[in-house]
């Protein structure tokens, strides 16, 4: 009994976050072991863990052993995706400081045994303008690279320390301190695409819209590949935002429509544009898809190759952390085969 009530103490600490994933498994814990332990316990699975750790002893045999046998297939599951992380997980080869900001830094990732000049990928993470990290890159690097790309993955500062004029700025001078370095790296200077993720897919698309933040390296910028962005055109963006993204956009882009059209991707289109765009967006979001959909059509009359593309069963943070992975076949299948477009 005393062995019994370690392992439930044991399990009672992922007790509340379990629960919900135990009613969704096939191989769930019975529903009389369910009952009991509401009984035991209730439903406010808040409280949980601290009821399981003072009364596991007074659940049945049957279902203490269900609960055991479901805590252990848990700790496999989590070394299988612990294990699975760590062999795509891939250490940039270098970091160039194009700033005197500590986010003012790109990592460089490079393919094993590259002699060629080849193409590099740049990342833009997101964050709402105000939060996020240019390390969070998941399986990026180990995809891209395996296909013969190099990858970067670029930091720019943030709100409210830096402005979103101040963040396109930073990543129009990330691309230049790139191609400044691209003897020494190996890439091709005049082969870059650049990818951005929900406000990173904004600053992608207003860096390759508007030539005053790359200077003389836009030109450089083959194509885009912009991930579930939603504010492309900022003013009919914060139109139809719920409650809470309208908060967020008044408070990165003002009220100010004049900004906000000095701000809006789309409203740039058509006087100097990258040559070629990717445009992905989660299937059931509505406000993704119509920015996506404004932004390219604005960019195929300019005479640019652009394409919105709907990505389903994801959401708007798997949409980025699942590239390069089976659970992101979707979008990743979409992004390699538009690399190999535009770089072929």
């Amino acid at each position: 009994m005393k062995r019994m009530h370690y392992a439930l103490a044991i399990l009672a600490s992922t007790a509340a976050i379990a629960t919900p994933i135990l009613a969704q498994q096939r191989d769930r814990p019975s529903r009389e072991c369910m009952r009991e332990v509401r009984e035991l316990c209730g439903r406010d699975r808040s409280q949980m863990r601290s009821c399981l750790q003072e009364k596991a002893d007074q659940l049945s045999g049957e279902c203490s052993s269900e609960l055991r046998d479901r805590m252990q297939q848990r700790r496999g599951e989590r070394g299988r995706r612990d294990q699975t992380a760590a062999q795509t997980t891939k250490r940039p080869e270098r970091t160039i400081i194009y700033g005197n900001d500590q986010r003012q830094q790109i990592d460089v990732f490079e393919p094993e045994g590259a002699v060629d000049e080849l193409p590099l990928v740049l990342h833009i993470h997101g964050g709402g303008w105000s939060f996020g990290n240019h390390k969070l890159v998941q399986s990026k690097p180990a995809h891209f690279t395996s296909a013969n790309y190099y990858f970067a993955s670029a930091g720019y500062r943030l709100m409210p320390d830096a402005p979103v004029e101040q963040q396109a700025a930073d990543i129009g001078t990330a691309i230049q301190a790139l191609r400044g370095q691209a003897a020494a790296i190996g890439f091709d200077p005049d082969r870059i695409v650049v990818m951005g993720h929900s406000a990173g897919a904004h600053l992608a698309a207003l860096v390759s819209t508007d030539p005053q933040y790359a200077g003389d390296a836009f030109d450089a910028i083959r194509g885009v590949i912009l991930l579930d962005g939603a504010g492309y055109e900022i003013t009919s963006s914060l139109a139809n935002a719920d409650a809470q993204a309208k908060t967020l956009y008044r408070n990165v882009f003002g009220e100010d429509t004049e900004r906000h059209r000095a701000l809006s991707p789309v409203a740039h289109v058509g006087s100097e544009d990258a040559p070629n765009w990717l445009a992905l967006y989660v299937a059931e979001r509505a406000r993704s898809k119509s920015q996506s959909e404004l932004l390219v059509a604005g960019l195929g009359d300019a005479g640019a190759n652009a394409e919105a593309v709907a990505i389903s069963n994801t959401d708007h943070g798997r949409m980025n952390r699942e590239i390069g992975t089976e659970a992101g076949a979707q979008q990743t299948k979409a992004i390699d085969a538009f690399l190999r477009r535009v770089f072929n």
